[in-house]
């Protein structure tokens, strides 16, 4: 298993990344500034894209994405520890995602806890409604883990 930092073309993993941010238009608000990581065992099994927010230490996953046949195996908590282990001056690091009890479930694994929701998100940004496990996104649910 490698995981590596992506140099070139970051939109050759496009389809990746659309399965977290299903609006492409979205994704390339971040997507350049970002650094982008994928996780390779035989084939790529995970990728991420990370942002730097502040000079203090604050940093925000953007994307974090598993193939749905990779799921359920360790390859996205293996990567946010790669994360914010490369990241040595990392103090914060922030995800915002949905509602959600799976994803919500995901990043309490992995160390995070609720810090704040930014309200309508999802339906002030996207230009349809969101769904995830059945479920319709409204706020961004943010967690925060600190080191």
């Amino acid at each position: 298993m490698t995981i590596r930092k992506v140099i070139g073309d970051k939109k050759e993993y496009i389809d990746l990344l659309l399965l977290a941010d299903e609006q492409e238009d979205m994704v390339d608000k971040y997507l350049e500034r970002g650094d982008m990581f994928v996780l390779d065992e035989h084939g790529v099994k995970a990728e991420c894209v990370i942002t730097k927010e502040a000079d203090d230490g604050v940093y925000e996953l953007k994307n974090i994405a598993v193939p749905p046949d990779c799921q359920r195996k360790g390859y996205g908590k293996r990567l946010i520890e790669y994360i914010f282990s490369h990241y040595s001056d990392c103090k914060a690091l922030f995800v915002g995602t949905g509602d959600c009890p799976s994803a919500l479930s995901f990043y309490h694994s992995c160390g995070f806890a609720e810090s704040h929701r930014v309200k309508n998100f999802f339906v002030d940004n996207y230009d349809h409604l969101m769904y995830e496990d059945g479920v319709q996104l409204v706020d961004m649910v943010y967690l925060k883990r600190v080191r």
